[in-house]
């Protein structure tokens, strides 16, 4: 399988989120949409991640940008995570890894000298037309909406 890059059409997907609705993304043909793939619910650097998206979310909303936050935790996992988050955007739990395989996320990671299998974190924005815009593999957790809305101001001005 070749890596996805920057222009290639983005793999469609459609998974169940935190209350076991179906997302899809041909759902989100006509807006800009945020993919940002996470390790773990509940963890330090996802928690960050996922509340400076949800800090910014009216903001990136007013850009004309949607967000899906996917990683393989559970459904139940999730809505705890949501709830005391109070994330305003949907999860997927991709359980099964089908979703974290068609965007090439999931693999070898290191932690602490131990090896694993796991999402590697990393954000796709999708554009209007469902080809692959931007990609980040080096997510600034702290500053992550800043860092996708500084990419397009210097892209699309």
């Amino acid at each position: 399988m070749d890596t996805l890059e920057i222009g290639d059409i983005a793999p469609a997907f459609e998974g169940k989120d935190q209350n076991g609705n179906i997302v899809k993304l041909s759902s989100y043909i006509g807006k800009k949409t945020i993919l940002f793939f996470y390790p773990k619910d509940s963890t330090p650097g996802c928690t960050t991640e996922a509340c400076n998206l949800r800090d910014h979310y009216v903001l990136l909303q007013t850009k004309g940008f949607e967000i899906i936050g996917i990683s393989v935790d559970s459904e139940k996992s999730h809505l705890k995570f949501i709830e005391k988050n109070k994330l305003p955007f949907p999860l997927i739990a991709d359980t099964e890894k089908e979703i974290v395989s068609k965007y090439e996320v999931w693999g070898e990671k290191k932690f602490m000298g131990r090896t694993y299998l796991g999402t590697k974190r990393t954000t796709f924005v999708v554009d209007e037309n469902g080809k692959i815009d931007k990609i980040f593999d080096k997510v600034d957790t702290k500053n992550h909406a800043k860092q996708i809305l500084t990419s397009y101001k210097k892209t699309h001005e």
